[in-house]
């Protein structure tokens, strides 16, 4: 019988091949790992979207023609509460979070401006249309729509509540597009919707319904 004395090459072998083993189980279990994880580090965008809560309460805004080099102020009012627009941006109830001048330097693509409410007012509430500066001389009436959307403090569904179109010339003449009252859970009181006019600007006395 011929026994083989272990040389210094057999104990590097065996010790390369320990290490690598180590190394390889090492990075397996890390890919295990990611695999598990990614689920959790990357969730599905409609997952997302379904779980972010709206900004504000009640939601009113402005557009017009994205076309048209035009300034278009937005003015709201909760009820009780002090008047919000581009020279008041923040009152109790509302903020106007965009002040659009137009396409005057402006890098964004549409003419829009939007205030959200913190809470709901129950009550009435008031959203005026200020054309602050026109071009309607040279090409005629510019088109305004106000969308107004509540969003239900217990359950945090939108709903759209009103909306109107309206065409606007006269550089300075405020309109009242919407008056409508809501109730404590920001749904619309049947019949309320009207629009008598009252100015909401600084300084301006109400107009006669």
């Amino acid at each position: 019988m011929i026994f083989r004395v272990p040389s210094d090459a057999d104990g590097d072998n065996q010790a390369s091949t320990v290490f690598r083993d180590v190394v390889l189980l090492t990075l397996a279990g890390f890919v295990a790992i990611v695999l598990l994880l990614l689920p959790h580090i990357n969730p599905p965008g409609t997952a997302a979207e379904a779980t972010s809560e709206p900004p504000g309460n009640v939601i009113v805004e402005l557009f017009w023609d994205n076309e048209r080099d035009v300034d278009v102020d937005l003015w709201v009012a909760a009820p009780g509460d002090q008047t919000v627009g581009y020279s008041n941006r923040g009152a109790l109830y509302f903020n106007l979070l965009r002040d659009d001048l137009g396409t005057h330097k402006d890098m964004t693509p549409i003419n829009y401006e939007v205030a959200y409410s913190r809470g709901i007012a129950q009550g009435e509430h008031i959203v005026n249309a200020h054309l602050y500066r026109t071009d309607a001389e040279q090409y005629g009436p510019i088109a305004v729509k106000v969308v107004v959307t509540s969003v239900d403090p217990n359950t945090q569904s939108r709903q759209q509540i009103a909306e109107r179109s309206l065409a606007m010339e006269t550089e300075g003449e405020e309109v009242t597009v919407l008056r409508f009252s809501l109730d404590r859970n920001g749904r619309l009181v049947a019949g309320s919707v009207n629009t008598r006019p009252k100015a909401l600007r600084a300084g301006e006395k109400e107009a006669n319904p």
